[in-house]
């Protein structure tokens, strides 16, 4: 029978050689959590009106802690969400997060340029990471997130919140189950105009261009329609506004080819209102009316329309990623899909750059 004093003196006589470890034996006693605690590091738009309130509705995780660099947010959040103030940080005492039972998640709402920097250092503090999209602004930042996250043995997921939207799931399956037959042809769209001049969508050194944030959507309208990876690329990047638009592109376009033979052209845009996907079959078609809204994203195609209501996105992405932890099952969307479209960015940068068609 087993003795947990008995397995507790082994660990001590037996030291490296002993069949349990510390944090084995606390981890096979300590109860099951019923909703993991997340920390939102960045307190900017996407957490305060999108994220926090989701987290009020869901059954999996709760807001838990907040990392901010402003006094006066930290604060406001406290009575807001009645956060106490051992989960609340700032970015030069992040690191000791790594001692609050309380935080599972860390969920870092940051410029892109800042997401390596918080998910390897919250990797290190022993927690898991969420990411939002787009991972990072290079292959090399992603892999070291990557690296970090397993070298800790902590998941990172991507907040590709549209993978976890029905709406977005049908598409992919009617192209899975090849309803129509294979794909022939792509159009997606992605776009909205962005009147800011001092945002970090603007900067180049925080992340910026169109191509990374409201490009990833068009890239993974193409991706997930084709349900394959493309191979070849060819892009033209153009500007409207250069007095706001100095480092950055405002508009992208970008044609991919799959290893099938199916052509996407795809469009993304801060000074264009679009927001669309077209898919051709060999025996039919299919249209998204709107691709990436955070509510309302519908359809249609040959034989029937795509509805799937949903309440939240958010709500519905951070309940499946923490079910995943909980369950050790796999994540819709791993980092190693974030990587997947950094790989292509970075060839639809280097196509638009020197022209002509870069391979992937």
């Amino acid at each position: 029978m087993f003795d947990r004093r008995d397995a507790l003196k082994s660990i001590i006589v037996g030291g490296a050689a002993s069949i349990f470890s510390p944090n084995t034996l606390l981890a096979s006693t300590a109860p099951a959590k019923e909703k993991l605690g997340i920390a939102l590091v960045g307190l900017g738009y996407y957490s305060t009106d999108l994220l926090a309130p989701a987290l009020q509705t869901t059954e999996k995780c709760y807001l838990a802690g907040i990392v901010t660099g402003s006094p006066e947010k930290a604060e406001k959040w406290k009575q807001k969400y009645n956060i106490p103030d051992k989960n609340i940080y700032n970015y030069q005492n992040f690191d000791s997060i790594a001692n609050n039972p309380d935080i599972d998640v860390v969920y870092v709402v940051l410029p892109p340029s800042m997401h390596k920097e918080y998910t390897i250092r919250a990797a290190k503090a022993g927690k898991h990471v969420f990411c939002e999209k787009p991972m990072a602004p290079s292959v090399n930042d992603c892999l070291a997130m990557i690296k970090a996250c397993n070298d800790n043995k902590v998941k990172l997921a991507i907040g590709y919140r549209c993978q976890h939207d029905p709406n977005t799931q049908e598409f992919m399956r009617i192209t899975k189950e090849k309803l129509y037959g294979k794909v022939r042809m792509v159009a997606c769209g992605t776009g909205y105009f962005d009147n800011r001049t001092t945002h970090w969508k603007q900067n180049k050194a925080l992340g910026g261009g169109v191509m990374g944030d409201m490009g990833v959507y068009a890239l993974q309208g193409a991706r997930l329609a084709t349900g394959e990876e493309p191979i070849a690329v060819t892009a033209q990047a153009s500007t409207t506004r250069p007095e706001i638009y100095k480092e950055v592109e405002e508009t992208m376009m970008f044609q991919l080819q799959f290893p099938s033979g199916a052509l996407a052209a795809c469009h993304t845009s801060f000074g264009i209102q679009m927001n669309y996907l077209q898919v051709n079959y060999e025996r039919g078609w299919l249209k998204m009316d709107s691709l990436s809204n955070y509510s309302g994203n519908k359809g249609s195609h040959s034989k029937g329309i795509i509805d799937f209501p949903l309440k939240s996105q958010q709500a519905k992405q951070l309940d499946e990623d923490c079910m995943a932890l909980m369950n050790s099952t796999q994540l819709i969307a791993p980092g190693e899909e974030g990587l997947r479209d950094i790989k292509v960015v970075e060839a639809i940068y280097k196509a638009a750059k020197n022209g002509g068609t870069v391979k992937i």
